[in-house]
Order: structure tokens, then sequence, then C-alpha cells
């Protein structure tokens, strides 16, 4: 619990509110998960980022995503050495153990691809060769709403490679407020103290630590039932909301319901998973996962109030 708690604080030494962002970005670093966060530009995603990079030692690499990026500009290269007569590679920023993707959604829909490889197989293939990613890995994406001028909606197969999408709100008055006082006082650029770091061993040692959590066979049919409702909306909620459901969960979505609750047990010092486990983040794992159609959007439907829905018709365990 020691490495969990210096986590915690290493993030409120910086990062005013945000609690969600806070839980979220600790359950995808020990479920090693990656994370998509939602939010308009300036509220700390940067930041929250680097703090938990900063906090445990590890590599942190930035790619500010435009139109013009390129596959290359992230994966990496091959250039000639004219002295040698030979080309070396030179890989990309995406070997880090923290790599924050910024606006991802403002790239192309063939450089967001170059990712894929590399967030689901933790490798990439430079002129033929592959290499491997460090250990930990994980990215953090950040997007603006899609309904802004210049973006480009992710490929449902990239999606769904996230573990989890936090959406960011505005801080409340207090928080802003506090927010200036930490700029005034420089607490948002002073270095942590080595004390208040984790090694990326003790990280790892985190990660097979929540592994290990026991899940009995009622939550494994609990999160199974809850997937198949997704798929099969209209009988679970009826035809009203399932109306605007074009298709449910996959497979993947229920192991990240899995993984986060083994993290979450974790987190309240317990060696097995409970039904409220499942239920503390659904909307973060589940809500880029269900698909809604247009008709959703027009009635100002969001994946919330169908998660919502289908959680209130399965009996937990």
């Amino acid at each position: 619990m020691e490495t969990i708690n210096k986590l915690m604080n290493a993030y409120q030494t910086k990062v005013v509110g945000q609690e969600e962002l806070r839980l979220a970005l600790v359950v995808a670093l020990i479920a090693e998960g990656h994370v998509l966060l939602e939010s308009l530009p300036g509220l700390a995603k940067t930041l929250a980022a680097k703090t938990l990079a900063e906090a445990t030692n590890g590599s942190f690499s930035r790619i500010q995503c435009t139109p013009d990026l390129l596959p290359s500009d992230i994966i990496g290269t091959q250039i000639y050495n004219y002295s040698k007569g030979t080309f070396d590679t030179k890989i990309g920023p995406v070997s880090a153990n923290f790599v924050l993707h910024d606006e991802i959604n403002r790239s192309s829909a063939k450089t967001q691809s170059a990712m894929l490889e590399a967030m689901q197989e933790r490798q990439v293939s430079v002129g033929g060769v592959m290499f491997h990613m460090p250990d930990p890995f994980i990215v953090f994406a950040t997007q603006n709403p899609i309904e802004q001028e210049g973006t480009y909606e992710l490929p449902e197969a990239q999606l769904d490679r996230f573990l989890l999408k936090v959406l960011v709100p505005y801080p409340k008055r207090d928080e802003e407020l506090k927010i200036l006082d930490y700029t005034l006082s420089g607490q948002t650029t002073e270095p942590l103290p080595d004390s208040a770091k984790v090694s990326l061993e003790e990280i790892k040692q985190l990660q097979n630590a929540a592994k290990s959590v026991k899940v009995d066979d009622s939550i494994k049919n609990y999160i199974t039932n809850i997937v198949a409702a997704t798929r099969d909306a209209k009988t679970v909620i009826g035809p009203e909301l399932a109306k605007y459901v074009d298709y449910g969960v996959s497979p993947r979505g229920a192991i990240a319901l899995l993984r986060v609750a083994q993290v979450l047990a974790l987190l309240h010092n317990r060696n097995y998973v409970t039904p409220d486990d499942v239920k503390e983040l659904r909307y973060p794992v589940l809500r880029h996962r269900i698909m809604l159609n247009f008709e959703a959007a027009a009635d100002e439907v969001h994946s919330e109030a169908i998660i919502d829905a289908i959680f209130s018709k399965i009996i937990a365990p």
C-alpha cells in the first residue's frame, strides 16, 4: 500500500482535483493498459501524465499530433549513414515507459494506426526489425471533442485498445483558486523529491499482485452477463433505449472489466473482487466500447445512460 500511496500523493502534489483522472491513471498503470483522455485544452491532462512518469522514474515522451504527422515520426525510421554506407535505425518517441499522444484525433487515420501494434503487441517494426517497448509501457492519448474542426474520429479497433476512456471536466471554483496558488508558488514545476518516488520494479510488483487477486466464478458470470447485455440490449433494457445501440462490447471489454476490478480490489486492500469493484469504473471501461448510432447523437443520448440501464437490470452476486 505504501507504493500506491506514493503514486496517489505524487499526483496530488501537482494536480488539483480531477480525482477520477488520478484513479484512472493509477489503475491503468497497474493493469498495464492505456488511457484515452477527452476534454477541452488546458485541463491538466499533460501535467497528470508527466507527474505519473516522474513519480515512477520512468522515461517519458510526448507526441504532438498534427494532420501532417507521419507514422515514421512515431515509431521511427531508417537513416542512411554516408560515412558507413549503411542504414542506421532511429527509434521514434513511442519507445518510452510513458507516451503522451497529444490530440491524437488531429492526426490522420494512417498515423493513428501506427500506434496499434505498439499498444497491443508492445512492439514496433522498423526496416523489418522488431523492437520491443520498455516495461512498463503505457500510452496516454488525449483528444478534443469530435465536433471541433480539424479532428478525425478514432477507428473502433483503436478505441477498443484503450483500457479506459476518461472525460476530464472543468475544475470547480475552489479548485481553480488552488491551481492559481500552485502556479504562484511554482509547485507544479518543482521536481518531486526522491522520497516521493517509486521504482519501476515496485510497479512490476504491483502489477503482479493485481493479477493474483482472486475472482470468484460469480463475479466472472456477472461480467459476462453485463457484456452480453450490451450485445442484446433490446432483450435486457427494452427497445426504447436499445434502438440507440449499434453494437456492444467485445471480449476485450470483458477482460478490461476484470483487470480493472482486480486493481481496484488491490487499491482497497483486498485480495478478492467484489461486484462494487466491477461497478466503480464502469463508465471509463465501457463508454468507448458501446457504439451508438446517429439517432443517439440527435436525441443526445450518451453511452453512460445505456451503461446505467444495463447495470440496473443485471443482478449482482
